[in-house]
């Protein structure tokens, strides 16, 4: 019997765009390898939409809160329903970046030095020495982030607006020059290393991330080949130490002249985009799109 696959897309977040573009794509790949699929926009009655449609498998499409923190992954493990990627506990602690910092260092993985406050002792004073970066501990795609450069006299006041769509807590991380690189993991194995180049500027924000033309991607990565495999190492090290499950990606900052690497967090559900990271690094590991998203909903299951 053919497997009946809901795809979960859309949702509430301000990576609802994002979202609904990786579940059409998933959507389309699944039905091309055989799927039988329902695309599911996500409203507040989800838990009631997938109690009627009983589908085999969740395929989850969402992206930032309540698809990326445990939230949909607890309804999916009420109801029974076997999902991919990451797990409740795991998906919880990915999404507070501060959280997995602390779990990721000890179990070695080296991370830049940070501190955790409020975004309106961030506008009072400058969290750390400029330069740093200010980031939502909750959010994904590059939302909400804040460059404060070395020659900044004044901490950002943007970040205590009264329209701050971007949580109340902020990471502030000491800036590390040079490259931005990812690694998946899919399976506990690494899939390799991408550079990512802005196409434009030198921020990979969230336009770089997902206009078409945005950034530039050098896969593989043309770095030092002990560095290539250092970042692989952490990629799986923070996957295992996290308890993700399925496919995760995991950003990094290297910098050359400083040999300087830093892990930055883990995304348990990296993007899935026709501009996206995962499916090309797939690809570089000789699986197609189709054969991605079939691996996915084969891995799925409850209790991960």
């Amino acid at each position: 019997m053919t497997k009946h696959v809901a795809v979960l897309m859309g949702g509430w977040s301000v990576e609802r765009e994002v979202s609904l573009r990786s579940g059409e794509g998933c959507a389309n790949a699944l039905e091309s390898v055989g799927y039988r699929v329902t695309r599911v926009e996500v409203k507040p009655d989800i838990a009631e939409v997938l109690a009627r449609l009983r589908p085999d498998v969740a395929f989850n499409a969402l992206h930032g809160r309540f698809g990326e923190d445990g939230t949909i992954q607890g309804v999916l493990e009420i109801l029974r329903i076997p999902y991919t990627h990451s797990g409740v506990l795991a998906s919880a602690l990915a999404m507070r970046k501060d959280r997995a910092k602390i779990v990721a260092a000890a179990a070695g993985v080296p991370v830049a030095r940070g501190v955790t406050l409020s975004r309106f002792d961030a506008a009072k004073k400058h969290a750390l020495p400029p330069p740093y970066v200010l980031k939502p501990v909750d959010e994904g795609s590059s939302v909400g982030v804040v460059i404060v450069k070395k020659d900044r006299e004044h901490p950002p006041q943007e970040v205590a607006r009264e329209d701050w769509p971007c949580g109340e807590m902020l990471l502030a991380e000491s800036f590390v020059a040079g490259r931005e690189l990812t690694c998946a993991v899919m399976g506990g194995k690494s899939l390799g290393v991408t550079e990512i180049r802005a196409a434009t500027g030198v921020f990979y924000d969230y336009d770089a991330k997902y206009a078409k033309g945005g950034s530039i991607h050098i896969c593989p990565a043309q770095i030092l080949p002990k560095i290539y495999q250092q970042i692989e190492e952490c990629a799986l090290t923070a996957h295992q130490a996290i308890g993700c499950r399925g496919v995760s990606r995991s950003d990094f900052r290297y910098d050359d002249e400083s040999d300087t690497l830093v892990w930055l967090e883990v995304n348990t559900q990296p993007g899935m985009t026709e501009t996206s990271l995962v499916p090309e690094l797939a690809a570089h590991a000789g699986l197609n799109f189709g054969e991605l998203v079939k691996w996915m909903v084969e891995d799925a299951s409850l209790d991960r």
